[in-house]
């Protein structure tokens, strides 16, 4: 593979599913239902530090649920896999992301790091005697990850923070069960301010890279998470990454993935590359449905899936 295959697959790509209107802005976040829905960007990332983009690359969108994969990385840092996985969980919920269902099922526990009540319980687990220490942390971690701070999305957070009663009332169920870890509304504040984090689909692909470069940036080569905590993160986005619809998107990529309902998916080819793309319509589980169908579009013409090689 060189470089003229790889701009080639997500240029045809990007023509390809231009054109398509499936899909809706998330709605139930005000402020995401305002951004264009015509917007389109794609981007690669290598472990050597090659870049490569389409389409609308630089313009920012809000990470959302993207954001846990990689305050997964700062947590995990902290306190070790094996205490992460029992303290969160590290198994699919067969629920929404937002389920409380699955909390009471599960006598509280929220199974796994990627689902809301999981993510709120990691951030919960972030070092910090304060919540401004805690956000620091986040921060200097995310920063690491994209070789630069990374902006709040002030409108994004507002609306967001007008809606999160949910959330909050998640939070309260998991702290009563012993599942959290510092003070819900603080906490669940964070987590708000952290899904608002406005990234380019480039940001996004470097962040990835990141993954597949063994723990290190590949533009900035600084460390970004600890070598021998990327398998089990990337297990954890294998098994939950795209929400209900995981499933179907390994059986035809085989590669680990995270999405959020900013409209952005990043998914990792380990030892190799991180491939990124944006577009606000998403499907029925909260999906982009441009930024999906052009990663599988790429995945498959690039013979990136491992479980065909």
């Amino acid at each position: 593979m060189n470089k003229n295959d790889i701009q080639s697959a997500i240029e045809t790509a990007h023509a390809k599913f231009a054109g398509c209107t499936d899909g809706a802005n998330a709605s139930y976040i005000p402020e995401l239902a305002k951004v264009p829905s015509t917007l389109f960007g794609i981007a690669v990332v290598t472990k050597d530090g090659e870049v490569f983009s389409t389409g609308d690359a630089d313009t920012p969108f809000a990470i959302e649920s993207i954001s846990k994969a990689f305050n997964l990385a700062l947590v995990m840092d902290q306190i070790g896999s094996k205490t992460l996985r029992e303290k969160i969980g590290a198994d699919p919920t067969g629920e929404p992301f937002n389920s409380v269902l699955a909390l009471v099922a599960h006598g509280g526990r929220p199974l796994n790091p990627l689902v809301n009540a999981g993510a709120m319980a990691t951030v919960s687990l972030v070092a910090g005697e304060n919540g401004e220490a805690v956000w620091a942390n986040i921060m200097k971690r995310f920063a690491a990850f994209a070789g630069h701070p990374l902006k709040i999305n002030d409108d994004v957070y507002a609306s967001e923070s007008a809606t999160n009663s949910h959330n909050k009332g998640i939070a309260w169920l998991l702290d009563s069960a012993g599942y959290f870890y510092n003070q819900p509304d603080m906490i669940v504040d964070l987590y708000t301010r952290m899904c608002s984090l406005n990234i380019t689909v480039k940001d996004l692909a470097v962040m990835g890279a990141s993954y597949a470069n063994g723990g290190v940036n590949p533009l900035t080569h600084e460390p970004a998470v600890q070598r021998e905590n990327i398998a089990e993160i990337l297990a954890e986005l294998t098994m939950s990454g795209l929400y209900d619809s995981t499933g179907d998107w390994l059986y035809r990529t085989g590669l680990p993935a995270k999405s959020g309902v900013g409209g952005g998916i990043v998914t990792i080819v380990p030892n190799r590359m991180a491939i990124a793309a944006f577009s606000p319509p998403l499907d029925k589980y909260g999906n982009s449905v441009r930024a999906e169908n052009a990663l599988i579009d790429i995945i498959e013409t690039l013979g990136l899936n491992p479980l065909k090689s």
